[in-house]
C-alpha cells in the first residue's frame, strides 16, 4: 500500500521535472537559437535575392549600351541632313519620317525624331499618329536635348510629354561639317522589363539620382519617393517635365542593415530583404531587388520545429528510460514518427531549393546568350550603309530613264525602269538577309556561278564608275567558275571591294576586277591605283567601324562585313598594297560542284 500511494507522487514528480526541463529547452530554443537561425535564412535569401538583382540590373545594362550608339549612327543619314538644312524642300519631311519609321522598327526603339536648333521636332517615326505625334512639338525643356545640342550624347528618363508613356532618351547632335544644325533623339520604353520582372518571386524596383521610382514590378509603386525631395529637386522635376508632381508620393520605405550587401526593409507594411546596384553609374541610377522575408522565417521555425522535437524526443526518451513504461515506448514511437514526417518535409524543400537555383543558373545562361543581340546595333548602322550603294544605282538610273523619256527612245528607258526594280529587289534581300550575323557560320550556303555574280556586282556600281569616269578593266571568270557561298551577300563583297577602289582611285582613275582559278578555288582581286593602304591601318582595315575616310563619307562597315560574309563560306578576305603602287583586295573561295543558289 505505501509503495502503490508514492506512485502516482513519483510519477507527478517526473512529469514536473519533465516540463520543467521541456520549458527550459524552448526557452533557449526561443532565446538562442531562433536569431541565429533566423538571420541564416535571411541571408541565404539575401543570397538568392543577389542573383535576381544581377539578372535585372545586367539586362537593363544591356539594353541602356544597346541603345546607347544608335542616335550618332542615325545622324549620319543624308536624309536627315538635307531636311535640316532645307526644311521647307519638296518631299524632304515624308522622306525623313519614312526613314525614321524604319529605323525604330529595325531596333525596336518606341520613337526617333529628329529637332531642329530650337528643339522644335521636324521629323519623327510615330508621324502617322495624328495629335499623337512628336512632329511640331517643342523639347527644348528636355536635359538631353540640351546635353546634345551642347555636342555631348544627351541621355535622360522621363514621362513622355506627347506619349504618356515612361521612356529612356538619348540624344546626339547633326552635324554639318563642324556646325551642329539639330538633335536626334531615340526613345525606348520600358513597359517590358517589368512585364518580365512581375515573374519573378522578387519586386524589383528601379530609382533615379532623387530617390523616385522610375520601374518597378508593382505598378502602384510608379513615381513614388523613397527620400524626401527638397523644393529645389522638385523645381528642376516640374521644369524638365519629367514626372508628375502630384504622384511624388514618399514609398515610406524604411531600412536596417541585415549584413554587408542586404538590408531589412519595410515597404507598406511587408516586410523584405532588400539588395541594390547601381545599374547608371553617372546619372545615379540604382536597382533593387525585395525578396519577402515570410519565406526565410518559415523555413527557420520549420528547422526550430525539428530541432524541439528532437530535444523533445530525447526528454521523453529519458522520461521513458526512466518509467520503463509500455506508455513511454509509445510516445516514444509516436515522436519517431513525426520527426521523420518532418525530416521528410523538410528533404522535399531542399530538393526544391535545388531545382529552383538550377532554374536560376538556366535563367543566366539564357541571358548571356540574348546579350549576343546586341549586335542589332551595329546591324541598323549597316543597313543604312548597305543601302546606299544600291540607292545610288537607283537615283542614276531613274535620272537616265527621265532623259530617255524626254527624247522618247521608250526602250531605253524600260530598261532602266526593269534595272530600278531588280536593285529593289535586291534591297529587301539585302534588308532580309543582314540577320546572317546571328546564325552559324555554314548555314545558307551552296553553290554559286562566279560570273554572274560579278556580272551583278557590276551592274550595281557601273552607274557611279561612270559618274566619275572611272575606267573599269575586268578579266575572267570562266563561265565554269563555281564557288560555295550565297549569291546575294557575296555580290554584296564585290560590290564593297569595287567602291572602296572606286574611292581610292577617284575621279577618272582606273580599277582592274580580275578572277583566276586557286588550288582548291577560285581567286577574285580588286585593284586600285590610289595612295595604297597606310601601315599604321593595315592591322584595323576588317574591324567594325574603322576607317581611313573623312567624316560622314564612310561608317568603316563595309569590309568588315565583307570579312564575316567570305569566313562563314569558308573563304579568306585580305588586302595589300600594289607593289607597282596603290592597292589590291582578293577574296579567296572554295569550289563547288553544280550550280544551285544558296538560299540566303
Amino acid at each position: 500500500m505505501v509503495f502503490a500511494s508514492k506512485k502516482p507522487r513519483l510519477r507527478a514528480a517526473l512529469n514536473l521535472q519533465v516540463a520543467v526541463v521541456l520549458v527550459a529547452m524552448l526557452t533557449a530554443l526561443w532565446v538562442l537559437v531562433w536569431p541565429r537561425l533566423e538571420r541564416y535564412f535571411l541571408l541565404q535569401a539575401a543570397e538568392q535575392n543577389e542573383v535576381t538583382l544581377r539578372l535585372a540590373s545586367d539586362s537593363l545594362r544591356a539594353a541602356l549600351d544597346r541603345y546607347a550608339p544608335l542616335p550618332h549612327l542615325i545622324a549620319q543619314s543624308p536624309t536627315l541632313g538635307a531636311l535640316l538644312r532645307a526644311p521647307g524642300a519638296p518631299g524632304a519631311v515624308a522622306a525623313a519620317n519614312t526613314e525614321l519609321l524604319n529605323t525604330a522598327l529595325a531596333v525596336s526603339a518606341s520613337d526617333v525624331y529628329v529637332m531642329g536648333v530650337d528643339g522644335t521636332a521636324l521629323a519623327a517615326s510615330n508621324y502617322y499618329k495624328g495629335e499623337g505625334s512628336f512632329i511640331g512639338n517643342n523639347f527644348s525643356f528636355r536635359p538631353y536635348f540640351t546635353q546634345a545640342l551642347d555636342g555631348g550624347l544627351g541621355r535622360y528618363f522621363a514621362l513622355g510629354t506627347t506619349s504618356g508613356e515612361r521612356g529612356y532618351f538619348y540624344a546626339t547632335p547633326v552635324r554639318d561639317g563642324p556646325e551642329i544644325v539639330g538633335v536626334v533623339a531615340v526613345k525606348f520604353t520600358v513597359d517590358a522589363f517589368e512585364e518580365n520582372w512581375r515573374g519573378a518571386a522578387s519586386e524589383v524596383i528601379v530609382t533615379d539620382v532623387n530617390g523616385v521610382v522610375a520601374m518597378s514590378s508593382q505598378q502602384p509603386w510608379h513615381f513614388r519617393t523613397t527620400q524626401r525631395l527638397d523644393d529645389e529637386k522638385l523645381k528642376a522635376i516640374a521644369l524638365n517635365r519629367q514626372y508628375p508632381l502630384d504622384q511624388l508620393t514618399p514609398l515610406d520605405m524604411q531600412r536596417r542593415a541585415l549584413s554587408g550587401s542586404a538590408d531589412i526593409a519595410t515597404v507598406g507594411g511587408m516586410e523584405y530583404v532588400a539588395s541594390s546596384a547601381e545599374v547608371i553609374e553617372t546619372a545615379g541610377w540604382s536597382v533593387t531587388s525585395l525578396v519577402p522575408t515570410a519565406g526565410a522565417r518559415t523555413q527557420a521555425m520549420w528547422v526550430l520545429a525539428v530541432f524541439a522535437l528532437v530535444g523533445l524526443f530525447a526528454i521523453l526518451a529519458v522520461a521513458a528510460w526512466r518509467q520503463r513504461g509500455l506508455q513511454a515506448a509509445a510516445v516514444q514511437r509516436e515522436l519517431e514518427a513525426r520527426v521523420r514526417e518532418r525530416t521528410d518535409a523538410l528533404r522535399i524543400e531542399v530538393e526544391e531549393r535545388r531545382a529552383t537555383e538550377a532554374e536560376l543558373r538556366r535563367t543566366q545562361a539564357s541571358l548571356v546568350q540574348a546579350g549576343k543581340l546586341s549586335a542589332l546595333g551595329q546591324m541598323s548602322a549597316a543597313l543604312s550603309h548597305e543601302f546606299n550603294q544600291p540607292l545610288a544605282a537607283v537615283k542614276s538610273y531613274a535620272e537616265n530613264a527621265g532623259s530617255f523619256l524626254d527624247r522618247g527612245q521608250i526602250q531605253q528607258a524600260r530598261e532602266n525602269i526593269t534595272r530600278i526594280s531588280g536593285l529593289a529587289d535586291r534591297m529587301a534581300r539585302i534588308s532580309k538577309h543582314l540577320r546572317n550575323f546571328a546564325r552559324r557560320p555554314d548555314e545558307a550556303s551552296g553553290p554559286v556561278a562566279l560570273d554572274k555574280i560579278i556580272e551583278d556586282a557590276v551592274a550595281v556600281v557601273e552607274p557611279r564608275l561612270k559618274r566619275d569616269a572611272i575606267t573599269l578593266d575586268i578579266a575572267g571568270p570562266e563561265a565554269a567558275a563555281v564557288v560555295n557561298g550565297g549569291h546575294v551577300r557575296l555580290q554584296q563583297v564585290v560590290v564593297n571591294l569595287l567602291t572602296n577602289a572606286a574611292d581610292a582611285s577617284g575621279p577618272g582613275g582606273r580599277v582592274v576586277l580580275g578572277a583566276a582559278p586557286l588550288e582548291g578555288g577560285w581567286q577574285v582581286t580588286v585593284r586600285d591605283f590610289g595612295a595604297g593602304i597606310p601601315q599604321d591601318a593595315q592591322s584595323q582595315m576588317f574591324d567594325p567601324f574603322f576607317t581611313t575616310k573623312e567624316t560622314g563619307k564612310g561608317l568603316g562597315l563595309g569590309l568588315s562585313i565583307s570579312f564575316n560574309i567570305v569566313r562563314d563560306f569558308g573563304g579568306t578576305l585580305w588586302g595589300r598594297n600594289h607593289p607597282e603602287g596603290g592597292a589590291v583586295f582578293g577574296v579567296d573561295l572554295r569550289a563547288a560542284e553544280g550550280v544551285q543558289e544558296a538560299a540566303e
